[in-house]
């Protein structure tokens, strides 16, 4: 089920996740009890969750909500206020070094030296991690190939397009074959087929490896994630399986009612199987929650008829990942 923040940080629920059945797969990420205080300000809030051995975790929240500043904790870059980072075994502060042997790394702006050519880039990315001679070559022409850089690897780094940008990005964290790959919007400036075959990748990197992505584009969690951790406003406010948040999207009927005017909610609540009446934002604009399945448009028609109210326009609303996310984080 999910797990609210507010639970999270609850005393009596402090320590409900060590309660949970322990997972038969191998842990590789785990995040405890997270802080990170900027003055009076946590920017993480408490925030607790693990991503196992072949699993693809969608890391979600509106901006500013810490996503970016927890990757960079899990990392080694920022330290903790409080809280612990493991990752294969290894605390991030105790033993940096073994941590980031194991992590492959593409933020969201994507640095790159942009006079250095695409193989030499690569070449001396792979030196930095250790590789040489021939296994550095075979190493590079194996990556060019895998995220789609062969028609461009003569090209300068600067003659590329934002799209192969990210390419190379992606192949510099793959370069020294990590564990666990942490991707912060790694489809960023991509065309439509470009995104089709990086998310083809990326599900074939989760068969083996921890994959854990940021991003804004929900339909991605859908088509890639097995899980997703959401936070707002640097408090975990869900970690659930992504089949578990569709099936909350479609766990009721909506249906948005206009009238000219305001209207009470109380006569339209009072109707069989509304569950809940709430304003929609403009005047008169309502939104009415059903059971799933329920259709109340009838009933609404009849009753708008009975107290005389003008009604402007009434439809279904499409619920969908787009619509829990926004509940969670609104």
């Amino acid at each position: 089920m999910f797990r609210c923040a507010l639970h999270d940080n609850d005393p009596k629920h402090k320590h409900k996740h060590k309660h949970q059945a322990p997972s038969t797969k191998k842990i590789m990420v785990e995040i405890t009890h997270l802080t990170k205080t900027y003055g009076a300000q946590n920017a993480v809030d408490d925030i607790s969750f693990r991503a196992d051995k072949g699993e693809i975790v969608g890391f979600l929240g509106p901006n500013g909500a810490g996503k970016s500043t927890t990757m960079k904790i899990a990392l080694g870059y920022l330290p903790p206020t409080a809280g612990t980072v493991r990752v294969a075994g290894f605390d991030v502060q105790a033993d940096p070094l073994d941590v980031r042997r194991r992590v492959g790394y593409l933020p969201e702006h994507n640095p790159l030296y942009l006079d250095m050519y695409v193989h030499e880039y690569l070449e001396f990315i792979g030196a930095v991690h250790g590789l040489r001679g021939r296994a550095l070559r075979q190493r590079v022409a194996a990556l060019v190939a895998r995220v789609g850089l062969t028609r461009e690897q003569n090209k300068p780094l600067g003659a590329l397009s934002k799209g192969y940008r990210q390419r190379v990005g992606l192949a510099q964290a793959l370069l020294h074959d990590p564990e666990v790959l942490i991707l912060d919007e790694p489809t960023t400036g991509l065309d439509p087929n470009q995104i089709t075959e990086i998310r083809q990748l990326i599900r074939e990197l989760g068969a083996d490896k921890t994959v854990i992505f940021s991003t804004h584009i929900l339909p991605e969690v859908t088509a890639l994630c097995s899980r997703a951790v959401i936070i707002s406003r640097g408090r975990l406010v869900a970690d659930a399986p992504v089949a578990e948040l569709a099936a909350r999207a479609a766990g009721e009927t909506v249906l948005r009612a206009e009238f000219e005017g305001t209207v009470p909610h109380a006569p339209l609540a009072a109707l069989p199987g509304v569950r809940a009446v709430e304003a929609a934002g403009a005047p008169g604009a309502l939104l009415i929650r059903t059971a799933p399945g329920r259709d109340v448009r009838a009933a609404v028609s009849r009753l708008a008829v009975e107290q005389g109210w003008l009604l402007l326009g009434l439809r279904q609303e499409q619920q969908s990942l787009e619509s829990v996310f926004a509940e969670l984080t609104k």
